[in-house]
């Protein structure tokens, strides 16, 4: 007889867990079908599919321009992101003290405190040091907000490597360099990888930083599509952002995969 509350509990945790994915992901379906309509501004198809916008976004040098910027922002503030994180995540493990817990938390500032908030303080810092509409300002302000994604997935991969593994390669004479270079990375790879792609979607979607600190020389994919929805309503912009969506989906499974290999 026990069986049967149990069956019900589980029947009902599912249907709860289907409610909310399905809540979170089908208004992201709506804009693939916005962007197939047949109309000259946003709205769901009304006689029939077309791909006029994706055409659109194949031959317009504007938003190939805001593709190019996306993709070298996003680029260099993830190789920053993933270098320093990657560091302070090694150097905070080796400590093991309430300073690196400290630390710890303090990487996490970016995360916590609100966009809006955090980014009115960048554009006051970068006002004075003369990084405003500049590719450099934006590249640092990503890398910084990134930061925080490649930190918590190293520390989380630095939880499971055996320290003494570490200690074997420098007994046998290796040097720190050597040690980090064919000991810990090799191990703690996978957890770089998944913050290098995390820290490359946050600067591939982020708008409200970009807004803050970038003129009209920075001009990113999500701010481009702020533009539109501000000055027309160009079903374009439902093409790009499928594209974004697609973009970040697939950068998602790679993690997926690559974390599901390593458990193998």
């Amino acid at each position: 007889m026990s069986a049967f509350p149990s069956a019900g509990i589980s029947i009902a945790t599912r249907s709860m867990a289907w409610l909310i994915i399905c809540f979170l992901v089908l208004p992201i379906t709506i804009v693939f079908a916005v962007s197939v309509t047949d109309r000259p501004y946003l709205s769901l198809p009304h006689d029939g599919l077309s791909l006029q916008y994706y055409r659109s976004l194949l031959t317009s040098r504007a938003w190939h321009t805001s593709i190019l910027h996306s993709l070298v922002i996003a680029a260099a503030s993830t190789a920053i992101a993933v270098v320093a994180g990657t560091l302070c995540a090694i150097g905070c493990w080796r400590l093991g003290n309430r300073a690196s817990n400290a630390v710890r938390m303090l990487m996490l500032v970016p995360i916590i405190v609100p966009t809006v908030v955090y980014a009115l303080g960048i554009y006051q810092f970068w006002v004075d040091l003369k990084l405003i509409d500049s590719y450099t300002g934006v590249i640092i302000a990503h890398a910084v907000t990134g930061l925080p994604y490649v930190v918590i997935t190293v520390s989380t991969a630095l939880a499971g490597f055996d320290p003494r593994l570490e200690q074997a390669a420098l007994s046998l004479g290796a040097s720190m360099g050597q040690t980090l270079r064919m000991v810990i990375i090799p191990n703690i790879l996978p957890g770089v990888i998944s913050g290098a792609i995390f820290a490359f979607i946050h600067s591939w979607d982020e708008l409200i930083i970009v807004l803050f600190i970038a003129g009209r020389g920075v001009f990113t994919l999500p701010r481009r599509i702020w533009d539109g929805i501000n000055e027309s309503l160009d079903p374009t912009m439902a093409a790009v952002a499928s594209v974004l969506v697609l973009t970040t989906v697939v950068l998602l499974l790679i993690d997926i995969a690559i974390r599901a290999r390593r458990t193998q």
